[in-house]
């Protein structure tokens, strides 16, 4: 798979009406992943999307998440930059650059969903995630 950048958005509970909406307007296939399929059961937050993702036949990405418990939601601050795929090398370099005078929120280490995945926010101001996935056979 090549790597990918695309916007990934935050919703404070609404995530799925969102992207089903976004679906309407783009077309595409759907996917949606709630906190309950990843340990979460039984939370407040077990129906919640953990991540969304729509690919349109335009070839657009939009990926979505509602607001992890803690992690405040801000209208207009609720974007992230993603870069995914599964060239290790090339995405931890990304990463390496990326992170350099910023801030790391999640360091990048392999998750419970079995990828590796980081968050940091540049010197700028922009944050960003990154997802090394595991080889396509």
């Amino acid at each position: 798979m090549a790597t990918r950048l695309n916007p990934y958005l935050s919703f404070g509970g609404d995530a799925r009406q969102a992207m089903e909406f976004y679906k309407e307007v783009f077309g595409g296939t759907l996917a949606l992943n709630t906190y309950a399929e990843f340990g979460q059961a039984g939370t407040p937050e077990a129906d919640k999307i953990m991540h969304g993702m729509l690919e349109t036949p335009s070839g657009f990405t939009l990926m979505c998440a509602d607001s992890p418990p803690g992690m405040e939601h801000t209208p207009g601050n609720n974007f992230s930059v993603s870069l995914s795929g599964d060239d290790e090398s090339e995405l931890r370099g990304y990463w390496d650059k990326l992170s350099v005078g910023g801030d790391v929120a999640v360091p990048l280490e392999k998750q419970m969903w079995g990828d590796v995945f980081g968050m940091c926010t540049d010197r700028f101001g922009i944050p960003w995630m990154v997802n090394i996935g595991r080889p396509q056979s």
